[in-house]
């Protein structure tokens, strides 16, 4: 009989060394807006899923998913000009 036994690195998989870099959580940082947005876009369709969206709940979907739109715009331009220094010659 083989018995089971699961490998203690996979099933805890922590170590000080795997601490996000201080370039990753600036990027966290900056996609923080966009991330809040999303959840709360995920709010609005989660709040219709066992029912039939009321007026209210449309409203509320569509103005989540504009702020969503809007800041990925918001992020894309940040990025665009964070790669881009100088400006066009």
């Amino acid at each position: 009989m083989n018995p089971i036994v699961t490998v203690q690195d996979a099933v805890t998989a922590f170590e000080p060394w795997m601490e996000p870099t201080d370039a990753e959580l600036d990027t966290i940082e900056q996609e923080l807006p966009l991330i809040l947005a999303d959840v709360d876009l995920l709010d609005a369709q989660i709040i219709t899923l066992d029912r039939t969206p009321n007026e209210l709940d449309a409203r509320r979907i569509r103005r989540a998913h504009r702020r969503v739109l809007s800041e990925r715009l918001a992020l894309a331009n940040r990025t665009a000009t964070a790669i881009l220094p100088g400006g066009a010659a």
